[in-house]
């Protein structure tokens, strides 16, 4: 009797693993032609992210808009999306300076998008800066400068483009955040104040435009991991283990491509909110909401050691 649930169980496994891969192949070709001909907005799309985001919208047919702040990198993200691209099947991607930094020319690159296709379908905001450092040490002209990159340049690109949207009734606007848009850490604090106003905004905007048919989503995940070499572990204080654990488990990142494909995903799914995190910073998460002196207490123990080691 036993030998009828021996094989059994690697048959089960078999067909589980058979249905999952065709399950994620029906997926992946729905979601190129979902995007077909849609007209798709990327910031800082030289980005590790944002290249890999061009490139799966760009084979699913989508009409790219790719904005950055160098024409050099634009026009060789433009050349590798091109080079071996169906002419038939995909869209020369067009392409637009674009520097929140800059705030006093926005007005000019909401225009220049719009001459593009005369409307857009779906806007990713992508950009971000990023700083860690004391509070002391960071001067107002620098939180100035974080709050226009991460907070002032991605909210107004939304409300230039939102009129044509409300008149079209449709369209789905999309904010690549982080998690400390939810989750404040020691010495990040322009970054983490930054990432917060900007996920309130388009909180409110999601409910503001749901009327209209307009999607609004945010995807909440820790750093990029851009490298190829595993990150380092360094040696820490005994005392504190739980703290230091805790705190290298929200430092690590996500893969590019990992982040571009949860886009697609979102757009396809019309997601209205997604966390991109392993468990630990989704337990601090919780914390911070049902036991937040907890999460306190653990957090500053890790700037002490931090202070200890330095």
């Amino acid at each position: 009797m036993s030998l009828p649930s021996v094989v059994m169980l690697p048959l089960l496994i078999v067909v589980a693993a058979g249905v999952y891969y065709i399950y994620n192949e029906v997926m992946r070709f729905m979601s190129k032609s979902l995007v077909r001909n849609k007209v798709v907005v990327i910031t800082d799309a030289v980005s590790g992210a944002g290249t890999e985001c061009a490139h799966l919208f760009h084979k699913g047919g989508a009409r790219l808009i790719l904005c950055g702040t160098s024409w050099d990198k634009l026009e060789s993200l433009f050349d590798s999306l091109t080079s071996d691209a169906d002419p038939r099947e995909t869209f020369a991607p067009k392409l637009v300076i674009l520097d929140f930094s800059d705030m006093d020319s926005m007005e000019d690159v909401v225009a220049e998008v719009l001459e593009c296709y005369g409307c857009v379908d779906v806007l990713i905001c992508n950009s971000s800066m990023k700083l860690k450092a004391p509070i002391q040490n960071i001067s107002l002209e620098v939180d100035r400068n974080i709050m226009d990159i991460n907070y002032f340049g991605p909210s107004f690109l939304a409300k230039g483009l939102l009129p044509t949207m409300i008149s079209r009734r449709s369209g789905h606007i999309l904010l690549v955040n982080s998690i400390q848009g939810r989750l404040a850490i020691p010495f990040r604090s322009s970054y983490a104040a930054s990432k917060h106003a900007a996920q309130a905004f388009f909180d409110c905007l999601r409910a503001e435009v749901e009327e209209y048919g307009i999607v609004v989503s945010t995807i909440s995940h820790t750093f990029i991991n851009a490298s190829q070499l595993p990150p380092v572990e360094e040696p820490v204080p005994k005392p504190n283990a739980l703290a230091a654990y805790i705190a290298s488990q929200m430092t690590h990142g996500v893969r590019p491509s990992v982040l571009a494909n949860e886009i697609m995903q979102t757009v396809n799914r019309k997601r209205k909110e997604v966390v991109l995190a392993h468990p630990i910073p989704r337990v601090a998460l919780y914390l911070r909401s049902l036991l937040p002196p907890f999460l306190f207490a653990v957090l500053a123990a890790g700037v002490r050691d931090s202070t200890l080691v330095e």
